[in-house]
């Protein structure tokens, strides 16, 4: 009997059972995190610079905040601060002296950024993921599944040492300090855990996998869909549930799920559940906290106070830059539906700091949110306004009614005769009619964006489509950046890497 599932099972869902107070006070539950961050940095380099002293006296301390701290994207971050943060200055923008540094590219950008990962954030991160299992609870698993193991297709806990600091993937850093309770069921295990070669850690993950039993899996949708296609092939069966049976839950994160869910469903042999989960380099922001959640709960108490700045040409420029005074809102004065930048501040150091990512609420009641997009991923040659949300909704109903497997797709704004187009390329691994997937993408966008419909009969001419083995896009990704479990192919190719990409896709045309 599974005596260890059962206590798990009972405890997870009596702590879903107690009563919940739903209608929480998101800008109470902020304010109060606010203060705690500017309480323990108020006499580093970072709070004195900014007076933390005289913020915290104030009445309004959320609008003594936003009034006298600039914003800051990660260069202006690092070279004004971190960088000193690295030189193992402490004391900068944290107290103490930060051990780690993520590093991250994100989806724009092939140079590394140096994410610093404090003591305190990774209690943070660890807090969140134990809310995030026990949550578990409102679904009606066997209590055989809270036994079963959990393989997380993370980075390498491998971290390189430079006598300063270490640095690595965040989701590396993160592994490596996971709770010594959860060690028997984390997968796949320490050993190639620490494999640094990608494709190594995917061979070795596909010859042990016959070995394990496995309840939840972990990742970025493409890499996961590519390991399940790996271990198919090589135990050559019809799907993943014939390796493991008892298979029930994916937690997916990084970028929405619904482009992939097509073809990652051909590789079930069963319904599994599907839960998203929202882990940045600067922390861990939130989780799908219940079933049928319109988007992800936001984790307001936990050491990262939030900003919202609407996605709006007033405050960002045509490169997705942001303005040097932008509006920016509390939690308590969002809207429902409408696109906003995200701003955060934690017990990492960042302070009014751009991720990067655009997001919108979905429910005020629950605090969720759906990730939109990119600041720097979005299209508006102009004047469509195209987010990476409306595209991905766009190819996820022309695959539907076309019923064909898109894998991955990147599209670029360009010049067409006097006016503008937009080139898409289409990952397919199949024969796909292009007019038709040309004519379906174009008649969604029309339908999901007014901006779009109206520019299509003004500026933005012609939608050029090509179809491209969706190999050429992680080929790309290799050659380009160091391949790992968070890289994600953009969904906008912008100028500096339009050139690259063509010829990527030409040499196969050859």
């Amino acid at each position: 009997m599974a005596i260890l599932g059962s206590i798990l099972k009972r405890t997870f869902e009596i702590r879903e059972r107690m009563p919940k107070i739903r209608k929480v006070n998101g800008y109470k539950m902020q304010e109060k995190v606010l203060r705690k961050l500017l309480t323990r940095a108020e006499f580093t380099s970072f709070g004195e610079h900014f007076n933390f002293s005289k913020i915290l006296s104030e009445k309004d301390i959320v609008g003594a905040f936003q009034n006298t701290v600039e914003t800051h994207d990660y260069n202006s971050m690092f070279k004004k601060w971190w960088y000193r943060a690295v030189n193992g200055e402490t004391y900068v923008a944290w107290p103490g002296k930060v051990k780690y540094f993520a590093l991250s590219s994100g989806t724009s950008e092939a140079a590394s950024k140096y994410i610093p990962v404090t003591n305190d954030m990774l209690k943070a991160i660890k807090k969140a993921s134990i809310r995030q299992m026990i949550s578990q609870g409102q679904y009606n698993f066997p209590k055989e599944h809270y036994e079963r193991g959990m393989l997380m297709l993370g980075g390498s806990t491998h971290l390189n040492y430079n006598g300063t600091y270490f640095e690595g993937d965040l989701s590396g850093i993160t592994a490596a300090k996971i709770p010594f309770f959860f060690q028997h069921y984390y997968k796949p295990g320490n050993r190639i855990s620490r494999e640094r070669n990608w494709d190594q850690k995917l061979e070795e993950i596909t010859l042990k996998a016959k070995d394990w039993d496995i309840g939840i899996v972990v990742g970025v949708p493409a890499w996961v869909q590519i390991l399940f296609e790996k271990i198919i092939d090589h135990y050559k069966v019809d799907n993943i549930h014939d390796i493991w049976p008892n298979l029930a839950a994916y937690v997916h994160g990084g970028v929405a799920i619904a482009p992939y869910k097509k073809g990652f469903e051909k590789l079930l042999g069963k319904p599994i559940v599907y839960s998203d989960s929202y882990l940045a380099s600067e922390g861990l922001i939130g989780y799908q906290n219940r079933p049928n959640a319109t988007g992800i709960a936001m984790v307001l108490d936990n050491g990262i106070f939030y900003e919202f700045v609407p996605f709006t040409s007033d405050n960002f420029d045509e490169d997705g830059n942001i303005v040097e005074k932008p509006q920016t809102l509390h939690i308590g004065q969002v809207q429902e539906g409408v696109e906003y930048a995200l701003l955060m501040s934690t017990v990492a150091g960042a302070w009014r700091y751009l991720i990067g990512d655009v997001i919108k609420f979905t429910s005020l009641e629950y605090y969720e949110i759906a990730i939109t997009g990119r600041t720097k991923q979005y299209l508006s040659l102009c004047g469509e306004h195209l987010s990476v949300d409306n595209m991905n909704r766009a190819i996820e109903l022309a695959a539907d009614e076309m019923d064909i497997e898109i894998k991955e797709f990147t599209v670029a704004g360009i010049n067409y005769e006097t006016l503008f187009a937009h080139h898409w390329w289409i990952g397919a691994d199949e024969p796909v009619d292009a007019v038709k997937l040309r004519t379906l993408i174009d008649e969604h966008l029309k339908n999901l964006n007014d901006d779009y419909r109206v520019e299509r009969t003004a500026a933005l001419k012609e939608i050029i489509v090509d179809i491209v083995p969706s190999s050429v896009f992680q080929e790309y990704l290799r050659a380009r950046v160091k391949v790992g479990a968070a890289s994600k192919f953009p969904r906008v190719i912008k100028r500096k890497d339009l050139e690259s990409w063509e010829q990527a896709v030409a040499q196969i045309k050859k």
